[in-house]
């Protein structure tokens, strides 16, 4: 029963990780119809920012007599890093082609995660970069069961994200100009919405969400390296998917279940094979239930 139960505390804590990145992919399709395939890259980004960020003010003392202060200070620089470079990336790699044909705007999104990640391999190197391991040590102990304090952040952050995105969406003007947008481009446009920033804010909100995941992530396993987007990112793909592309409430459920099934198969079956569970959980889905566990076009929760 212990061996469960600590199961399901890590399996929370990836699944809220998948959760945020997962819905950068759903609030984009919802939106524009586009399938992001860069987005793990802005995980990945928001990863070596992080560990630029905390290792420079380890290296200064800070990280010692302000370590809370320290992380989310860092915490949020990498989110708003990473916010700008996907409105920069939606600037140039998207927006020439909103009027194009799905399949150049898709092969634009896999050109700009080839060239996203070739830039973070020939800027930050191909070796893993260790993160400071201040806030790796210690935790609550229940027996056999062991709650870190690095998962009581990791959980305790992406409640906060995601309760924040929630109010965001469904209760500020901003938000009502998102689903007004995802709805109805033509219609939101006549009725004075700018759907140009729409799109640009959707694409910062999601990045920064990833980010936020990224540099958690770094500071779980203790390093990043400049591929570890890909994996990740397929995951929360699979997430959306799962959940139901362009439903955020669908994201955060099919995240939590995707980190679930994998800790859980790691943990009874095989930890060799973690991996592939995503993708076996995405095939049957795309297969048996195409729309996702919540549906994709559901007015009210559409993004």
């Amino acid at each position: 029963m212990e061996f469960f139960i600590q199961q399901v505390i890590n399996g929370l804590t990836l699944g809220g990780l998948y959760a945020l990145i997962a819905l950068g992919y759903t609030m984009v399709y919802g939106i524009i119809q586009l399938i992001n395939f860069a987005h793990g890259e802005f995980f990945a980004a928001g990863g070596y920012m992080g560990v630029i960020l905390l290792s420079f003010l380890a290296a200064h003392g800070y990280m010692e007599t302000h370590p809370w202060f320290c992380l989310f200070g860092a915490l949020l620089l990498t989110m708003g890093y990473c916010a700008m470079l996907a409105m920069a990336v939606e600037k140039v790699a998207y927006k020439p082609l909103r009027y194009a044909s799905r399949l150049s705007v898709l092969l634009s999104a896999l050109g700009m995660s080839i060239f996203l990640q070739n830039g973070l391999m020939l800027t930050q190197g191909v070796y893993d970069k260790a993160y400071p391991t201040e806030f790796t040590h210690g935790g609550l102990e229940f027996g056999l069961i062991t709650f870190s304090y690095m998962q009581i952040l990791i959980v305790a952050v992406t409640i906060v994200l995601l309760l924040g995105l929630n109010a965001l969406v469904f209760r500020t003007r901003i938000g009502t100009a998102m689903r007004a947008t995802a709805q109805d481009k033509v219609m939101s446009s006549l009725v004075g919405i700018n759907s140009s920033r729409i799109i640009s804010v959707t694409f910062a909100i999601g990045a920064a969400l990833a980010a936020a995941a990224g540099i958690m992530i770094g500071l779980y396993y203790g390093s990043v390296r400049y591929d570890m987007g890909f994996v990740p990112g397929i995951k929360a793909f699979a997430a959306a998917v799962l959940g139901g592309i362009g439903n955020i409430t669908g994201a955060m459920v099919g995240g939590l279940i995707i980190g679930m099934v994998e800790i859980f198969a790691a943990g009874y079956l095989s930890s060799e094979y973690k991996d592939v569970w995503a993708f076996i959980i995405l095939i049957a889905v795309l297969y048996f239930m195409p729309t996702g566990i919540m549906g994709e076009n559901v007015d009210d929760t559409r993004v």
